[in-house]
């Protein structure tokens, strides 16, 4: 197995897989193998091969999503991870779990920060690359699959900055011009009932739409000073998302959802938003994480979205003649019209049927139907433009003004010019000062655009 370089005992946090889905679901005995379906790749072989770039739980999770709705042949084929650690455990538990699908030898396992490079190497124009590790990576990951011929699924968040999301746009543009299939881990578009709702908001059912709410609890911003010696690059890694290079914050971690089915239900990216939020005062705190959340977008019509990074975890839609709730806790389909404005569930006129697979299974049928039927799928656009639209919420509480979308499309601003050459043991791309704390987004001195 390739080795990073540097010392061999460091680790990274597992990440915890989404509640609503478990590793071990259901998954119909046998896949079916369907007929007359276009061949994906000129070799007789028609199975798709997977690598598994990111092996913490979000890029496990997401295997199993594949393989529970693939219909044709399809296989775990290569990993890819920064520690060899990371890479021992996913491939223990998912070997373990779907046996027949999972062969990945050991000398198709990769470690360090060129891994994915190696892993993408052992795929096929029509195989997918995986792109389940964090935000920092993405963009260089995803130039380097199109490259390569090699589809992409990509899990959020997509880019830390704006010049990391101008650098998804173009990969998605080089993607389109070859027909290379590039999905998003924006799952909620993909949800048969949310996507019955827009239609009925698209009809006129509800309205105008004047006022959108989301809301979500953004907690957990307190990092403690690392131990004399730390590697900072590891450490800063380890720990992501209370740097926002590494992994974008957590607000935009969290909330990059409920943007994105703020600009689903408006029709439209915004046109400008403000914000604003609190710095946390706790000692030997290294978060660069602030509190309280509060970011308002306004679009072309002049209605607004407000999001929140309080409970509940939800959405609701305040139309001229009727309220709506579209989305639920941990995303579940909680999809729903009320008789009146009055959200009341007492009053609830349409609910939405019981959707027949998850909103993570259903982005992963559209995508490898698409691949099988080879037709044009490309998602890159409307992630990298949600992506936008959370940093530019992110920005104007940070910077305590009012950001506009022209400027988030001409903004070629990065946290640290060095993210694609780190390596363990050399420069961070964020420094403490002397006290050993890091810089924190104070309003009116703060820049991210």
């Amino acid at each position: 197995m390739s080795r990073p370089t540097g010392p061999a005992n460091r680790t990274l946090p597992q990440i915890t897989r989404r509640d609503v889905i478990k590793l071990g679901g259901a998954i119909a005995a046998g896949a079916v193998l369907s007929s007359g379906v276009p061949c994906v790749h000129a070799a007789s072989d028609n199975t798709i091969r997977l690598a598994l770039i990111g092996c913490g739980g979000r890029g496990r999770g997401a295997v199993a999503d594949a393989f529970t709705v693939a219909t044709s042949p399809i296989k775990l084929h290569a990993m890819a991870d920064l520690t060899d650690q990371r890479v021992k455990v996913a491939h223990g538990v998912l070997q373990k779990e779907f046996a027949d699908r999972v062969d990945v030898p050991d000398d198709r396992r990769f470690a360090g920060f060129d891994a994915y490079r190696h892993a993408i190497d052992c795929l096929r124009p029509g195989d997918v690359a995986m792109l389940t590790a964090y935000s920092y990576c993405r963009p260089v990951q995803i130039e380097y699959a199109v490259k390569k011929g090699v589809n992409v699924f990509m899990e959020k968040s997509f880019a830390s900055d704006p010049a990391g999301c101008h650098r998804i746009l173009a990969a998605g543009e080089a993607a389109k011009k070859r027909n290379i299939k590039i999905a998003a881990g924006l799952q909620c578009r993909h949800s048969i009932a949310r996507q019955m709702l827009i239609e009925k908001i698209r009809a006129g059912e509800l309205g105008d739409i004047p006022l959108v709410r989301a809301t979500r609890d953004c907690g957990r911003n307190f990092l403690g000073k690392p131990p004399a010696g730390t590697d900072l690059v590891a450490w800063q890694i380890n720990n992501r998302v209370h740097f926002l290079w590494a992994g974008s914050g957590l607000m935009l971690e969290l909330l990059i959802h409920q943007i994105d089915e703020c600009c689903w239900i408006k029709d439209g990216w915004p046109v400008s938003a403000t914000g604003k939020c609190t710095p946390i005062n706790k000692p030997g705190n290294c978060s660069q994480n602030v509190d309280d959340y509060v970011m308002e977008y306004t679009f072309v019509d002049g209605g607004k979205a407000v999001v929140e990074g309080i409970d509940p975890f939800a959405t609701f839609i305040h139309g001229s003649k009727r309220a709506a709730q579209f989305s639920g806790n941990v995303h579940a389909a909680t999809v729903h019209i009320y008789k009146g404005k009055e959200i009341d569930r007492s009053q609830i006129d349409w609910a939405a049927p019981r959707e027949p697979r998850s909103p993570w299974q259903a982005e992963w049928k559209d995508f490898l139907e698409a691949i099988h039927e080879d037709r044009p799928y490309n998602e890159a656009e409307r992630a990298a433009y949600a992506n936008l639209a959370g940093i530019m919420g992110r920005a104007a509480a940070h910077m305590g003004r009012t950001i506009t979308w022209k400027e988030m499309l001409a903004s070629n601003f990065r946290f640290s010019p060095i993210v694609d050459q780190l390596k363990f043991g050399g420069p961070a791309p964020v420094e403490p000062d002397a006290q050993g704390n890091y810089p924190v987004p104070i309003p009116g001195k703060w820049v991210e655009v």
